[in-house]
């Protein structure tokens, strides 16, 4: 469910499974290519921190393989969990499909942000969902 106005998203209590970009979305857009570093957009630290400990966090990059050591190193080191980091990622979209609970919760949901601003939406846990 989503309030536009207060750009809220009202998720359910069960447990979740968070599939997110990295560069432009987490991290400055190549700033591991202009800077020679990643740097992590304001707001991605807290958002992080209220992930349930008990939800999975999979990330997908266009970056090479080659990168690998080097982007989870940095991401360890601002303290940002992941489960699963999936390199070489096609350029274009992203499509999630996935099915309706029975009880007519829909279980995909997919937020677009501006590049290198980090998302405005917030996520709210409705326990009676």
């Amino acid at each position: 469910m989503y309030n536009e106005t207060e750009k809220t998203i009202v998720l359910s209590s069960l447990g979740k499974t968070w599939i997110l970009d990295l560069d432009g979305t987490i991290v400055k857009h190549n700033g591991y290519k202009i800077d020679g570093e990643d740097t992590l957009l304001d707001g991605a630290i807290s958002f992080f921190k209220q992930i349930a400990a008990e939800d999975k966090v999979i990330f997908l990059t266009s970056r090479s393989i080659e990168l690998k050591e080097k982007t989870e190193t940095f991401l360890l080191s601002q303290g940002i969990r992941y489960d699963a980091i999936l390199y070489e990622m096609p350029f274009g979209e992203r499509i999630l499909v996935n099915d309706k609970k029975p009880s007519g919760l829909h279980t995909a949901i997919a937020v677009n942000t501006e590049r290198d601003v980090f998302m405005d939406e917030m996520f709210v846990v409705d326990k009676m969902l």
